[in-house]
């Protein structure tokens, strides 16, 4: 068997194994191969960090109910070894607690759950309990308080305006002296509007929430407050007035308890990590600690960090083998190899549009700064290195006034890839100054272009679940890419260079 037979058997074996891997995980598990037949499955960490003194330790947690507006509690678990774990409900409220005897210095526990969008409503309650909102306020205070509320009384007609309004005034930057004094004692917007309403004989009680974006990490719960209008509770978010609950808010807690307590540990907190997954209805009816090795071995297994974090990672493949057969087979000129992948990637956080502004932007910037740079004379790694420090500073620069102009995704241009983005702008400089201006538009044309398609191609749902879900899939990618290697005939884009030999 000839060398080139021997290599083209392996590729196609290496493909044909990497489908039936993903066959037979599709098989046990019951993930689909399409994203249109799953149903969306939060899956959200919440972990408790906090410094234990030497002795004994009680961390308590407050949890979601199992049935809440909008979702519902699949499963739940917690991951913190050396610790004793329970649930409990104390008062209506379900608390997760830890116990140790003996614990010393950085601790760090762990609770995962799984919530399933649902059509779950809160139930209609004719009789509220009310929460008690301690007030210690002064006399002017006072005073400050009742004018606040007599004015926004003067406008409304109900529980719910009269909380609109209020949510009006707190939040007009150009308020009277009156909210201005309540508002510079330190307290929330959420247990200000409380306090407002308690004085206007309307029952509240204080409500985290937690806003679900996919992949997000180190996030933390936003107080609200809920009103009982006399037939049912209504949430407003103190902040943007905005009433009822979002589609992509979870209530987390509810009610005036504590969220978090630790006895025997100091500087406590708790923050959240989440990821959106598309799970079929099979795969929610079986039990999470399925001792196949497909579950034992899948990315699901890990952390939820490390899973945002994969998400991207497996999407890498992809753009390589858009960059292989863009220069290989089209015959597209790019600035770089690995250049188009990593701005592709950077795309997916910033958008297209914004993302392509930025690019330009900080690369028009830095090929000015590079040629001023030329006429020092430097040596090649302290230029490389300057220019590294020039590009950072231009992009804080960008982003801040992007910010200032009230375009939020200027912020996101710190996701490029600083060091490549100066490499890359002196790759240009030299290729500017060795061939001209027309070739380096050329290079950076090609290089968008291809990172443009690579982004395409890695924001489409299908490709993004079956790279995630299946990563064994990526190598059937890698065998096209290990083809495409050994292609050494005509570039499409030679053939109209050569057009002329058919007449020969």
């Amino acid at each position: 068997m000839s060398a080139r037979l021997t290599f083209h058997t392996v590729l196609v074996l290496l493909a044909l194994c990497a489908i039936l891997v993903a066959i037979l995980r599709h098989m046990e598990t019951g993930i689909p191969f399409f994203p249109g037949q799953e149903k969306s499955v939060w899956l959200v960490e919440a972990r408790v960090d906090f410094v234990a003194k030497g002795g004994a330790v009680d961390a308590s947690l407050s949890l979601p109910d199992k049935q809440l507006p909008g979702f519902e509690l699949y499963e739940e678990q917690s991951a913190s070894p050396g610790y004793g774990f329970s649930i409990v409900r104390e008062n209506g409220d379900r608390r997760a607690e830890w116990t140790k005897r003996e614990a010393r210095g950085e601790q760090s526990l762990y609770y995962s759950a799984q919530f399933v969008a649902s059509d779950t409503a809160d139930s209609a309650t004719a009789d509220p309990v009310y929460e008690d909102h301690p007030i210690y306020w002064d006399d002017a205070q006072e005073l400050a308080a009742g004018q606040v509320l007599g004015r926004a009384q003067e406008t409304s007609s109900s529980p719910q305006s009269l909380s609109r309004e209020l949510i009006k005034l707190l939040n007009n930057p150009s308020s009277d002296q009156n909210t201005a004094l309540l508002r510079s004692d330190q307290t929330s917007q959420a247990q200000l509007l409380m306090r407002l309403l308690d004085r206007a004989g309307i029952a509240t009680r204080s409500v985290m929430g937690l806003y679900l974006e996919d992949a997000r990490r180190r996030q933390v719960l936003m107080p609200m407050v809920e009103i009982h209008t006399g037939e049912r509770w209504l949430l407003f978010n103190p902040k943007t007035g905005e009433t009822g609950v979002p589609i992509n808010l979870l209530l987390w807690h509810r009610g005036g308890v504590s969220v978090l307590d630790v006895t025997g540990g100091r500087r406590s907190h708790v923050s959240f990590s989440m990821i959106r997954q598309t799970i079929s209805a099979r795969q929610l009816s079986m039990a999470k600690g399925s001792e196949s090795i497909f579950s034992r071995l899948g990315v699901l297994r890990l952390p939820i960090e490390e899973q945002s974090m994969f998400k991207l990672l497996l999407l890498l493949p992809l753009g390589a083998a858009v960059v292989v057969f863009m220069r290989v087979i089209i015959g597209l000129q790019t600035a770089g190899t690995f250049m188009p992948i990593l701005i592709s990637l950077a795309f997916l956080q910033t958008s297209l549009l914004p993302g392509l502004i930025s690019f330009v932007s900080v690369v028009g910037i830095g090929l000015v700064l590079r040629s001023y740079l030329s006429r020092l004379n430097l040596l090649l790694v302290a230029r490389i290195a300057t220019l590294i420090v020039l590009v950072i500073f231009v992009i804080s620069a960008l982003s801040i006034i992007g910010y200032q102009m009230g375009y939020s995704t200027g912020m996101t241009i710190t996701f490029f890839p600083m060091i490549i983005i100066a490499w890359t702008i002196e790759r240009m400089s030299i290729l500017w100054e060795e061939e001209g201006p027309h070739e380096v538009l050329i290079q950076g044309g090609g290089s968008l272009v291809v990172a443009v398609i690579a982004y395409l191609l890695m924001q489409w749902p299908l490709l993004k679940h079956l790279t995630f879900n299946f990563p064994e899939l990526n190598l059937v990618l890698l065998a096209l890419i290990l083809a495409m290697g050994k292609y050494t005939g005509y570039k499409l884009s030679e053939l109209r260079r050569f057009r002329a030999m058919d007449d020969l």
